[in-house]
């Protein structure tokens, strides 16, 4: 119960790492915001929390992390229903598909920088003021990737916004520390999610055992790998943890 009395945001819980960390967190104790867009995946993570863990463990708010309107939305909804926050997960995040940088369409970079680090200071700009006037501090922890500290061909503007991501972590952390907010990001390699076709251009068994020969532990991650890597940041066993971008890669970074 390494969370009990806490309450977690989680954008993008609906799936993939983010419906693993969502879990983990309410396993530990936190009450749980469910965020996302795909309102069948987010409302079957919320109602699978409540099952496990009772009526009124979790509520799930649809809303679009690169809105400036539905992120506010989000946090006031967060407040009027458990009365505070204490942990803002930024894992919502999408990918163009592995292609040529030239070939990705304009609009589509647009679309990835404003999901992937435009979100990360729209929640800031409304999770921040709160933890201040809560006088406890908080965290933050932003999704970023492996693709952000090692980047390969093939995903470059997807590789950019992680890269913006460990950076905004790192200068938050430094900004935030006189508030007791600490600020740490996550870098999964790729793994069992909604994304992984994207990544490797095409969810064949080729490709994920090209790709596996890449991670000298072997296998892919799982939602479950990310999710205790973010409870253990989330905790108050890393107190004195901020501005980290935690490689959760089997070793694919050396």
């Amino acid at each position: 119960m390494r969370l009990a009395g806490k309450v977690a945001i989680v954008t993008g819980g609906g799936s993939g790492f983010g419906e693993g960390i969502a879990k983990r967190f309410a396993e530990e104790g936190a009450k749980i915001v469910v965020n996302d867009i795909d309102d069948a995946g987010g409302k079957r993570v919320t109602a699978e929390i409540e099952k496990a863990h009772g009526q009124g463990s979790a509520i799930y708010v649809h809303g679009d992390v690169a809105s400036n309107d539905d992120v506010k939305a989000l946090v006031d909804a967060c407040v009027a229903r458990f009365g505070r926050l204490d942990i803002m997960v930024n894992n919502a995040g999408i990918s163009h598909r592995n292609m040529p940088m030239l070939e990705v369409p304009e609009a589509m970079v647009d679309k990835i920088l404003a999901v992937n680090v435009k979100s990360i200071y729209l929640a800031a700009l409304h999770v921040v003021p709160l933890f201040r006037r809560q006088g406890k501090g908080g965290v933050i922890i932003n999704t970023a990737s492996t693709a952000g500290l090692r980047p390969r061909p093939g995903l470059t503007v997807y590789n950019a916004s992680k890269g913006a991501a460990v950076t905004m972590t790192k200068s938050m952390a430094v900004e935030f520390a006189p508030d007791n907010i600490r600020v740490n990001a996550l870098c999964p390699v790729a793994g069992e999610t909604p994304l992984l076709g994207t990544f490797m251009g095409a969810d064949t068994p080729e490709n994920r055992a090209r790709f596996k020969t890449s991670i000298p532990l072997g296998r892919l991650s799982t939602p479950r790998d990310i999710a205790n890597a973010a409870l253990y940041l989330a905790s108050d066993d890393a107190e004195f943890i901020t501005g980290v971008a935690l490689e959760v890669d089997g070793g694919r970074c050396i």
